[in-house]
Parts: structure tokens; C-alpha cells; sequence
């Protein structure tokens, strides 16, 4: 039994690239808010929780759309969403 390995074509790399997209954009705005923070620590003087509500609010953000995108793509199907 022969195995055929499969290249990618433009497609999939078209679909990749869309897939990726969402994430470079939180992994900027997260950078963006780590340089920030100092400033807005100088400004807004928060205290240490408020300062791990500001940078953690990112990763619940995320998990939180992970989960809904998950259900919605069970529920109509991942290609439909997509």
C-alpha cells in the first residue's frame, strides 16, 4: 500500500494564513500592553491585582472565545463557520 504525501497547495495556505491571522493580532496587543504598562502604572496607579486584571484579561478574553468558537463550530459545523 503506497502512501501519497500531500503538499500543500495555495489553498491551504490561504486557509492557514486566515487561521493565523487572529492570533498575531492578540500576540501584538499583548506586546503592545507590556510595553505600556509602566506607563499606565505611572498614570492610573493601580495596585498589584488590578495590575494582573490588566494583563491577564487577554488570555481570559482568548479562552473565552475558544470556547464559544468551539460550541458554535460543533453545533454548525467547523467549514460553515469558517
Amino acid at each position: 500500500m503506497e502512501t501519497e504525501s500531500k503538499i500543500a497547495g495555495r489553498r491551504e495556505w490561504i486557509g492557514l494564513s486566515v487561521l493565523v491571522l487572529p492570533v498575531l493580532l492578540i500576540s501584538i496587543t499583548v506586546t503592545v500592553l507590556y510595553f505600556a504598562l509602566p506607563f499606565l502604572s505611572a498614570d492610573l496607579q493601580p495596585s498589584g491585582p488590578e495590575q494582573l486584571w490588566i494583563v491577564d484579561i487577554y488570555a481570559f478574553w482568548l479562552a473565552g472565545l475558544l470556547i464559544v468558537m468551539g460550541t458554535l463550530g460543533d453545533r454548525i459545523g467547523r467549514r460553515r463557520l469558517l
